[in-house]
């Protein structure tokens, strides 16, 4: 006797109860993980709220912290990235602002938890590239060092000394590394 297993759109993942466990959809079927600990919230909001005031100062777009972002279709996977930014020209038109996105970020940052493991990050940053994300940024708290990834497949390594930049996603921004462990 063979089973199936209904694989779930965006659309039915954002009608589940609410948990207290992290969840995402990846292609079709839940995933959850415990919640981040507190340095990892400190750093996704410091993050966050950098981009924020940069957003506000300049160019304008929206960041934010841990919203759905669906990356594929059929099976659906929606992502939540730590902290993200979506650059305005990008935002959809009307200010409809419920439910997941429907376009990928422009820059997708996570931050690294001791749960995490290299294949589960290594998938996640190749899923938002595939999906069109420019610019990927996984934060090691434990090194202190940030590492970007760019859909050419580089990925350059920043150290806690070294400015974090990218001209082409976040103009005129930019942050000395060590700023988000402090």
């Amino acid at each position: 006797m063979t089973s199936t297993t209904e694989l779930l759109t965006a659309e039915g993942f954002a009608a589940l109860p609410a948990s207290e466990l992290r969840q995402e959809l990846v292609f079709g079927e839940v995933v959850e993980t415990m919640p981040p600990g507190r340095k990892h919230g400190r750093i996704a909001l410091k993050i966050g709220k950098l981009i924020d005031n940069w957003a506000e100062a300049g160019l304008g777009g929206e960041s934010g912290v841990e919203a759905g972002f669906i990356l594929a279709r059929d099976p659906d996977l929606v992502r939540s990235p730590d902290a993200y930014y979506v650059r305005a020209e990008r935002l959809p038109a009307g200010g409809d602002d419920e439910g997941f996105w429907h376009i990928p970020p422009d820059l997708a940052v996570e931050v690294v938890s001791p749960s995490d493991s290299a294949e589960d990050l290594r998938q996640k940053v190749q899923e938002y590239l595939k999906a069109g994300t420019p610019l990927v940024w996984v934060v090691y708290p434990r090194t202190r060092e940030v590492v970007a990834h760019t859909p050419d497949g580089l990925a350059r390594s920043f150290g806690a000394e070294d400015t974090l930049s990218h001209a082409q996603v976040l103009p005129g921004f930019s942050l000395v590394v060590k700023e988000l462990f402090g």
